[in-house]
């Protein structure tokens, strides 16, 4: 019987825990009780672990009384995790049980917990968008994926934020049981099995902060001001009363894009309100953000996003489906 692992802590996401469980223990339901997922749960504390929504779980075992050989052990995450010290007994505890395992890995930010054990060094992993730097920051040997909804590197597997988990335990089933057992679970949840595109779609663009008085932001409000219009950087520079060149090369240093990627970033983002917040056609959504053609509109949400701009207006439409 395969065997797999959840570590869990006070203020865990509960659906870090349940998403994956769910995975596994439906996928019971259409397998020879020989192959059944056997499930470990085990908790950083003795007694109850209260969640951070307010669910209280309580973990089958307390960590350091685990000394298995897990096929599969995972970490969950939980949004206060990434602000907690390193704990010297669990890290060396995971380091150790991550070597006896046949794969380990993260769901959410549980990377921080694989990061403190030295688990990430040389690693390319994948976690929520929202605390990709932070992790980047402090494990600067691992390689940090922003934008992948779960990523399998050698032995190490990782999952972007929260539902994600739900993505990379059917990507393991898949693996382990083939794609049909996958999708009977995935129909059995509701869920996709494959998600289209990464987790750019939904997390908002965002730039770093600079001076409001300098060429870099005056630039910045002109374009979010005249997305339709052209904005090549002999037009900014011309604005801001610099050359060409050195407008690109200040621009590049204070915001770590280029002019180009900003303009492009800003369009895609105010073309992503359009299509949240109305029903208009995508040509008049292209011209609108300065796209010029509906065709060019697709190309860069492909390319950004994963997926398309019809697909984009599908999945996070505000107004009404009738």
């Amino acid at each position: 019987m395969p065997s797999i692992a959840i570590l869990i802590f006070p203020g865990v996401q509960a659906l870090d825990v349940s998403g994956p469980m769910d995975v596994f223990a439906e996928a019971n339901s259409f397998l020879p009780a020989q192959r059944h997922y056997a499930i470990d749960v085990l908790g950083t504390q003795d007694g109850v672990l209260r969640c951070s929504n307010g669910l209280c779980l309580a973990a089958h075992r307390y960590y350091a009384q685990a000394q298995d050989a897990y096929d599969l052990l995972l970490v969950a995450g939980g949004p206060g995790l990434p602000a907690q010290p390193r704990d010297a007994a669990l890290s060396a505890w995971l380091a150790q049980a991550a070597g006896r395992a046949g794969r380990h890995g993260s769901i959410c930010n549980g990377a921080f917990l694989l990061g403190h054990a030295g688990l990430l060094d040389g690693k390319k992993v994948a976690t929520h968008w929202n605390d990709a730097a932070a992790l980047a920051a402090a494990f600067p040997l691992a390689r940090v994926d922003a934008d992948s909804i779960y990523l399998h590197d050698g032995n190490l597997v990782s999952s972007a934020g929260v539902t994600a988990g739900i993505d990379l335990s059917l990507s393991l089933l898949a693996g382990d049981g083939g794609a049909q057992l996958a999708l009977q679970v995935a129909r059995r949840l509701v869920v996709y099995t494959q998600r289209q595109g990464g987790q750019s779609q939904f997390s908002p663009y965002l730039t770093p902060a600079v001076d409001a008085a300098s060429p870099v932001a005056q630039a910045q409000q002109y374009v979010l001001a005249h997305l339709a219009e052209e904005l090549g950087v002999d037009t900014l520079a011309q604005l801001v009363a610099m050359s060409p060149r050195n407008f690109a090369r200040v621009f590049v240093r204070e915001l770590g894009v280029t002019p180009a990627q900003f303009v492009e970033s800003a369009r895609l983002d105010a073309a992503r309100a359009l299509l949240e917040a109305g029903d208009a056609p995508l040509k008049t959504v292209a011209w609108r953000c300065g796209f010029g053609t509906a065709d060019q509109l697709r190309t860069v949400f492909l390319r950004r996003l994963g997926v398309s701009a019809k697909q984009y207006r599908q999945n996070f439409s505000s107004r009404p489906r009738g």
